[in-house]
């Protein structure tokens, strides 16, 4: 039997500082009226992102509780272009999120950065910068 990974689930503390902030992103959530503990996206290339607030996973999954420390999660947006990255970046920062990391060109041929969602896992944005 093979599996498929099709699915992220993002546990969250704020349902609608999570989905406006994915919304900047380019995420679109609906919240099924009949459950706003839960919210679900369609994703390009058949995968689905879903955003549960805490109670709801603590309801479904027996002893869980919320982890401490630094992010353990970090989801990666790739932009168009590379001056994209630096406009994605000061446009979250100034709304109001934390900057990581301001943008760099990586090593590994990419020019990224990095900010915190409204839980603090890592968002990176990233665009391959041309060859040279």
């Amino acid at each position: 039997m093979d599996l498929v990974m099709n699915t992220i689930d993002i546990v969250v503390t704020d349902m609608e500082a999570s989905i406006a902030f994915y919304r900047r992103l380019g995420v679109e959530f609906k919240v099924d009226a009949s459950y706003p503990d839960h919210a679900g996206a369609d994703l390009p290339g058949g995968l689905h992102l879903m955003l549960d607030t805490e109670s709801f996973r603590a309801s479904i999954t027996p002893g869980w509780t919320r982890p401490s420390g630094g992010a353990r999660t970090f989801l990666s947006f790739q932009a168009p272009a590379p001056g994209d990255v630096a406009a994605k970046y000061d446009e979250l920062v100034a709304a109001g999120y934390q900057g990581i990391k301001e943008p760099w060109d990586a090593f590994w041929g990419m020019r990224t950065a990095t900010v915190a969602d409204p839980d603090g896992n890592g968002i990176d944005l990233y665009c391959p910068l041309p060859a040279t």
